[in-house]
């Protein structure tokens, strides 16, 4: 495998890798308002990657945030018990606006290290066509 083609492979397997962290955090938000509902984190798979296998970072298992839930005072909520508290949920939007925002900076960077490499081997090809 060519240090061109090595090079597509490292950076698609990290466009999948913030593609999947991007879905986990609008899951996130998505619940952000669901009682009980706890907050997913996304993890690299451990395992060492280099140049020389082409093989790049991988999602690992899905986590839960174990961080305490928020507890909400509605007496009428019909999950209320009878101090009128009900268990809602460990999201913070504000943590997962900067995730989303990291996620998208670092697909961005991937997708330009994509780029790259391909118009450098599309203009190797041209080249060696003269």
């Amino acid at each position: 495998m060519t240090d061109l083609s090595q090079a597509l492979s490292l950076s698609s397997s990290g466009l999948r890798l913030q593609s999947a962290r991007l879905v986990h955090v609008s899951e996130n938000i998505a619940h952000a308002d669901t009682p009980g509902y706890q907050r997913k984190l996304l993890t690299v798979a451990q395992g060492r990657f280099s140049l020389g296998d082409a093989k790049g970072p991988e999602a690992g298992p899905i986590a839960l945030d174990q961080s305490q839930p928020t507890e909400i005072y509605d007496p009428g909520h019909p999950l209320a018990d009878e101090t009128g508290h009900y268990t809602g949920t460990n999201v913070d939007l504000v943590i997962e606006l900067a995730d989303a925002r990291a996620a998208q900076r670092s697909y961005d960077a991937n997708l330009k290290m994509f780029q790259q490499a391909r118009e450098m081997s599309s203009s190797l090809l041209e080249l060696l066509q003269k």
